[in-house]
């Protein structure tokens, strides 16, 4: 009788929680998100894109007054998972958007990126592709994970075109995941696995020094 085949064995020690600590770069601070503090400068600078576009495929928003917008906050971005940061840029001076760990598994040592919501000022900038760096490096160098992962609604080209920019691998599609907004969505999903990000940590690192960006911080090489 054959045996059955199983996985190879893991020596492996329970992954890290996000910690309250700032994550800091050469463009972006990455802040633990402070209603208070961040909520003002964030919502403005969201209002800035007049159609609305950053909320198309996230399950909330738009929010038509600032009281919404922070009320939101309070209710859904102060837990522990999903995990949220305001997004600084050292170039503007301000708070320009949020991004936050979630389906944190510590035991597993898996953990996602999600609820990434760029303003114009972020959007194609060395400050977004940073903020997606800093937190990579904090999940598998900091937290100690073994798997970091993306997931998107499958019709979010743009979405989907970043993650593999950032090296996730695709993973397939999960058909009729979520009801977001009325609508169903498919997922798709990608990832990066320990192993991986030493080769991939190279590529940012060498994209993102300063030789690489002009005095308006266009990029020279590509990611």
């Amino acid at each position: 009788m054959n045996k059955l085949k199983l996985g190879p064995k893991v020596k492996f020690k329970k992954a890290k929680l996000p910690l309250k600590k700032k994550l800091v770069g050469n463009y972006t601070i990455l802040e633990p998100l402070n209603v208070s503090k961040h909520s003002k400068d964030i919502y403005s600078e969201y209002l800035k894109d007049k159609k609305n576009i950053i909320w198309t495929y996230l399950p909330y928003g738009p929010f038509k007054t600032y009281l919404n917008f922070r009320n939101w906050m309070k209710s859904f971005c102060l837990n522990k998972d999903p995990f949220f940061y305001s997004i600084y840029s050292k170039k503007h001076k301000k708070y320009c958007g949020m991004a936050s760990y979630l389906r944190i598994e510590p035991d597993h040592g898996s953990i996602e990126v999600g609820h990434i919501n760029y303003s114009p000022l972020l959007q194609n900038s060395v400050e977004g592709t940073e903020t997606m760096y800093l937190m990579m490096k904090n999940a598998f160098e900091v937290l100690g994970n073994r798997r970091y992962e993306w997931k998107c609604n499958n019709l979010n080209s743009s979405s989907k075109k970043a993650a593999l920019r950032l090296g996730f691998r695709f993973e397939g599609v999960f058909r009729q995941m979520f009801i977001f907004k009325g609508r169903s969505r498919d997922s798709a999903w990608f990832s990066i696995l320990d192993k991986e990000w030493p080769k991939n940590k190279k590529r940012f690192l060498n994209y993102l020094k300063k030789i690489n960006f002009d005095k308006n911080f266009k990029q020279i090489k590509k990611l």
